[in-house]
């Protein structure tokens, strides 16, 4: 077998990023949402559009909204909260 080195013609090769920018900042929200205290967020959703984070989805307590916009603001690299969660009252 031989081996040949990849030949690109005068054009750098493309490298993907294998965690785009915008999963480390939505991994990054979710791990402080599990990890503050006085949120429930086993069922809240995290997307990233740039700096921009939405969070949606349901939780307990009215009280819950609030604390988890002021954690996803926290985080570096967030600029802006779009905050879609609603709140399910406990039966």
């Amino acid at each position: 077998m031989v081996f040949k080195h990849q030949h690109f013609h005068e054009t750098p090769p493309e490298v993907e990023a294998e965690f785009p920018p915008s999963a480390t900042l939505e991994g990054a929200v979710s791990d402080a949402l599990a990890s503050a205290g006085g949120i429930d967020a086993s069922d809240v959703a995290v997307i990233a559009h740039g700096s921009e984070v939405t969070l949606s989805g349901t939780v307990q307590l009215e009280s819950e909204i609030a604390r988890a916009e002021e954690v996803a603001l926290g985080v570096a690299g967030v600029t802006s909260v779009r905050n879609e969660l609603r709140f399910t009252r406990p039966r």
